[in-house]
């Protein structure tokens, strides 16, 4: 039995969902998202919660359980408070400015980084050493937040790069004489 996916997940009020054709539609104050469904699970919707349940007592059915009602769980919380990710970018000289659907970065190369902001998803950057990724698609606003800090991870010596806010970075002692 899954822990997780036992709880039914809870529709605050102006929070709509619906089902079309494979297609689970959750409606709220910032948006829209939709989740394929999978044939192994059946989603029950009542006026106050989303029961997610396995449709038969198959392996790949209670694999899918869990999995399936956190998804849906990231719908209900993308479309009333969304999500966020802040990155701090850590070096000498490194900064970065966001410039309309673009993010340009200055990382120690030899050349700025321009990266496209996707749709669905906003930058911002309060100071040249912050960027704050917020959106309602949890995963967009994950890969992005990944497909930025990819350009400089952080290194163990000096801890120069982009890490996440709160991310821990194992230091390492340099060559001794």
């Amino acid at each position: 039995m899954s822990r997780i996916g036992k709880r039914p997940v809870e529709l605050p009020s102006g929070v709509s969902a619906t089902t079309e054709d494979q297609t689970l539609v959750v409606k709220g104050p910032k948006g829209a998202l939709q989740l394929q469904m999978r044939d192994e699970i059946r989603y029950d919707i009542s006026e106050n919660g989303i029961s997610v349940v396995p449709a038969n007592d198959t392996k790949a059915a209670r694999a899918f359980w869990g999995m399936q009602r956190t998804l849906v769980q990231n719908l209900v919380t993308g479309v009333t408070e969304g999500f966020s990710k802040v990155l701090e970018i850590n070096g000498v000289g490194y900064r970065a400015q966001a410039q309309g659907r673009n993010l340009r970065l200055q990382l120690g190369y030899s050349h700025d980084v321009n990266f496209p902001v996707p749709e669905g998803v906003e930058v911002k950057t309060p100071d040249q050493n912050t960027v704050e990724i917020s959106g309602i698609d949890k995963q967009k606003v994950g890969q992005v937040a990944a497909e930025i800090r990819r350009w400089r991870k952080p290194e163990p010596y000096k801890g120069k790069g982009i890490k996440y806010r709160g991310e821990y970075i194992f230091r390492k002692e340099g060559k001794k004489k």
